[in-house]
């Protein structure tokens, strides 16, 4: 039996990495699924640990170990096409890297995992399928 495959961005990936109150359900939502990624989320997960330290939220060993769970995680990278990342970011005045996100379940017909609540609402105006976590 195939698994389901879906897109998972980096807000989700924190949430399971820092044990914030959503990683079980997370978690249960992503029990035999393949999870994807764009080639971005390892330096968006680095540059959330950096900010973390520099605000005093985290001290730069946790992140080390942070990182070492994140490194164990099985994740497939998938291709973003840059032109269409940025006219997704224009027109709906979001970030490139949460644009990434967008484009990438939308060229691979995958449903977004995501915590960030701007991000369901561009997926919901684009038609891309939301991965929902109860």
């Amino acid at each position: 039996m195939k698994s389901e495959s879906i897109l998972v961005d980096a807000s989700a990936v924190l949430a399971v990495l820092l044990e914030e109150p959503e990683k079980s359900s997370i978690l249960d939502a992503t029990v035999g699924c393949e999870a994807k990624v764009p080639g971005c989320l390892r330096w968006e997960i680095g540059n959330a640990f950096s900010a973390m330290v520099k605000r005093g939220r985290l001290e730069e060993q946790d992140t080390i170990a942070a990182l070492r769970i994140f490194e164990t995680i099985p994740v497939q990278e998938v291709d973003v096409n840059l032109e269409d990342a940025l006219s997704l970011a224009a027109k709906h005045q979001i970030y490139a890297y949460d644009a990434y996100y967008l484009v990438a379940a939308k060229k691979h017909r995958l449903a977004l995992l995501t915590l960030d609540g701007r991000m369901n609402d561009v997926a919901r105006a684009e038609g891309i399928s939301l991965k929902e976590i109860v």
